[in-house]
C-alpha cells in the first residue's frame, strides 16, 4: 500500500519468472498513486556506483 503522492525509491534487484530485471515495487500499480517512482533497471543504480567510487577514492586518499 502506497500513500497518494508518495515518492517511491525502488532499490530492489530481482528477476521475474521471465528472467527480466525488476524491482521490489509493482511499478504499474504504484505509479498510479506515487508522485514519483524510480524505475528498475535505470533508477538508483548509477548513483550507487558513483557513491561507491567516491568512497573508494576518499579511502585511498586518506591512506596517503
Amino acid at each position: 500500500m502506497v500513500k497518494e503522492g508518495a515518492v517511491v525509491i525502488d532499490v530492489g534487484m530481482n528477476r521475474n519468472c521471465e528472467g527480466k530485471l525488476c524491482g521490489d515495487v509493482c511499478f504499474d500499480e504504484v505509479e498510479k498513486k506515487a508522485s514519483f517512482i524510480t524505475p528498475v533497471p535505470g533508477g538508483v543504480g548509477p548513483m550507487t556506483i558513483t557513491m561507491l567510487l567516491e568512497n573508494t577514492v576518499r579511502s585511498a586518499e586518506a591512506k596517503g
